[in-house]
């Protein structure tokens, strides 16, 4: 399996190489060459536990690592995971509920970044070198990640989020970690200012070569690798379960990259009727897929902030593939959008992809109704997906919503909801009152990376 650029550029690499290498040199993002048909393997694959099934699809993107190591990394990964299951799948009402808040920070994050950094241990550790990782948060990646890496050697990383629009418990759970290989960086602007600032820095190739910059976000192929296994293993369990031959799912969207898992698993063979992709008040992406223009705004905060996104760097992923794989086309694709801040491409078809819009109201309300209907309880993001998620229901293709979060992290959303503090989960409990550690800074990449440079000479 070799790995190409989005805009064309450069060499096709080795998996090792851009999991190190995080975003290609032209900028672009990193996709396998071929995507690999596994239909005819379904029906072996339902037997499998989670860590199983995880090997055998990452084996088939990884394949220049030895399969002795892929299995025991895969294996340590999700023994964190306080579910049997990992990512169990349990029916609420009309949907399925796929639970991805089982990792160590209660998000879905967890599933792909615990995997991440017990691969760049294993990597590093053969070759020798060091990484400093850079990553940008709008809530959860930022712990996911810090708890994939802490204490970790031949790694640091520097994580970024929009001051003031986090929740307070996704705050604390960055801020409270201590080690001396994290940095928390609190940005004056928003989630996109901190993406932005990610990208200029790796961008600068004399500085990211200097630094030895790797990236944790999704822009990192492996993390879109690691999500596509839930998408496998929930189909699977639901078809069991239900004896329906096709299903959907919903995702509560911000950057695309967990859509952008599905979709692939879609092209790899799995029976997927429809994707529907969930946003918020910001729905740059809901108006593209309903409209063919991909128009930037400006960020609302909501009460599900990690979807308080308008540039979704994982898009171009998927836009590549609209393009026909012509990385020329994309190219110029992207120029215009970053140039005009819109993008019109009228008259595509998107396959199994529809799109709806949740706000404020259809949050609370759905978290309301659910847990006096069922008593159970969503997470503002995931209630943004369930709540699109009903008006695309099939009797016949089961509804499968990703759980993304525990609503223990969003506990004033709850309360707004329900009128009761019913959210909460001992870890976070335990969080209020722990020494923190974070450093405020301006939306200046030069800022950031005076501070990257003086932890790396500092060494």
């Amino acid at each position: 399996m070799r790995y190409i650029s989005t805009r064309g550029g450069g060499e096709p690499q080795t998996f090792r190489q851009v999991l190190l290498a995080g975003l290609a040199r032209d900028g672009g993002l990193f996709l396998p060459d071929e995507i690999p048909d596994v239909s005819g393997r379904l029906s072996g694959w339902r037997s499998l536990g989670y860590a199983d099934l995880a090997f055998e699809i990452v084996r088939l993107f990884a394949d220049d690592l030895p399969a002795p190591a892929l299995r025991e990394i895969v294996t340590r990964s999700y023994a964190s995971f306080r579910h049997p299951e990992v990512t169990p799948v349990v029916p609420v009402g009309p949907v399925h509920m796929l639970e991805l808040f089982h990792g160590p920070t209660l998000a879905f994050k967890d599933v792909a970044l615990q995997f991440l950094g017990n691969l760049f241990e294993y990597v590093l550790g053969q070759s020798g070198e060091e990484l400093n990782i850079v990553a940008a948060t709008s809530g959860d990646t930022g712990s996911a990640a810090i708890y994939g890496v802490r204490g970790r050697s031949r790694i640091r990383i520097f994580v970024m989020h929009p001051h003031g629009r986090v929740s307070p418990m996704q705050e604390l759970q960055m801020t409270t970690v201590l080690d001396d290989n994290v940095c928390n960086l609190a940005v004056d602007g928003t989630f996109d200012d901190c993406q932005d600032i990610v990208k200029a820095l790796f961008n600068d190739l004399p500085f990211r070569d200097a630094c030895r910059l790797g990236a944790v976000n999704s822009i990192n192929w492996a993390r879109v690798l690691a999500q596509i296994v839930y998408y496998f293993y929930a189909a699977l369990r639901t078809q069991e379960a239900t004896g329906a031959e096709r299903v959907r799912f919903a995702v509560p969207t911000g950057n695309f990259g967990d859509i952008f898992a599905g979709y692939l698993a879609f092209r790899m063979g799995l029976p997927i009727d429809r994707l529907v992709l969930a946003t918020n008040e910001n729905d740059i992406l809901a108006r593209y897929f309903g409209t063919g223009v991909y128009s930037l705004g400006a960020v609302a905060p909501t009460l599900s902030p990690s979807m308080d996104i308008q540039v979704a760097s994982n898009f171009e992923r998927y836009l590549y593939y609209l393009a026909g794989e012509d990385a020329v086309l994309l190219a110029g694709w992207m120029e215009t959008f970053k140039r005009t801040g819109a993008l019109a491409t009228p008259g595509a078809e998107h396959a199994c992809i529809v799109a709806g819009r949740g706000d404020t109201e259809l949050t609370l309300s759905t978290i309301r109704a659910y847990w006096e209907r069922s008593g159970y309880l969503l997470d503002p993001h995931t209630a943004v997906g369930v709540g699109v998620a009903e008006r695309h229901l099939d009797p016949a293709a089961p509804m499968i919503c990703l759980a993304t979060a525990h609503p223990a992290k969003f506990g004033a959303a709850i309360v707004r909801a329900t009128g009761r503090e019913l959210a909460h989960h001992p870890l976070l409990d335990a969080l209020p009152g722990l020494p923190t550690r974070v450093t405020r800074v301006p939306a200046d990449p030069a800022v950031v990376a005076r501070i990257v440079r003086a932890a790396v000479s500092g060494a």
